[in-house]
């Protein structure tokens, strides 16, 4: 009973990660073509769009929290696992277990950050705080700040579900030059 439940977190956790990333996505899109609109405006018309740097601001905090839980999913979070990668040829055992020990501790974290971001989300949906130049061009706060709560929130549970079900060992990305050859060619 409890493996189905965990395989059915496992999907919804994966399917929300991915939705994320291609809002994440979505967004740096939608940044490039604000960024360009600014270019030329400022170039062509000597009037920039207002609130550009305001929208920077805040997406590259939405892409950032938006992608982390897709991130996380694919174990493509930046790390340095370069003594891991060298035990796990000596000792595979010991480099799983601090595997999911790394995992529990990220996840700590991840949790930790969406427990202190939940209340300020819910004091900036009640409030209606803003970001920016009053008059000139201004975007509510909670958006942000829930989307930095729910991209942790949810990259936490993913590092929760690689503890329990132990699947974190990432196949290694080989260059070609490191193939063992497969014909009796000579090396030059």
């Amino acid at each position: 009973m409890f493996k189905p439940a965990l395989a059915c977190l496992a999907r919804v956790a994966n399917a929300l990660a991915i939705t994320a990333n291609i809002a994440g996505t979505c967004t740096v899109l939608a940044l490039v073509v604000i960024l360009n609109f600014d270019v030329i405006a400022r170039g062509l018309f000597s009037a920039p769009l207002k609130g550009t740097y305001e929208i920077v601001q805040l997406a590259v905090v939405l892409i950032v929290f938006l992608q982390l839980p897709d991130v996380v999913r694919v174990d493509r979070l930046t790390r340095s696992d370069g003594f891991l990668n060298l035990l796990h040829h000596n000792r595979p055992g010991l480099t799983a277990n601090l595997r999911r020990i790394i995992n529990a501790i990220s996840a700590i974290f991840m949790g930790l950050i969406a427990y202190i971001m939940f209340p300020e989300f819910l004091k900036m949906w009640t409030t209606q705080d803003f970001f920016g130049v009053p008059g000139v061009f201004t975007v509510p706060w909670w958006p942000v700040k829930l989307a930095i709560a729910s991209g942790s929130a949810l990259a936490s549970v993913i590092f929760t579900l690689k503890v329990i079900t132990a699947q974190d060992r990432p196949q290694l990305i080989r260059a070609p030059e490191h193939d063992s050859p497969t014909t009796d060619e000579p090396h030059i």
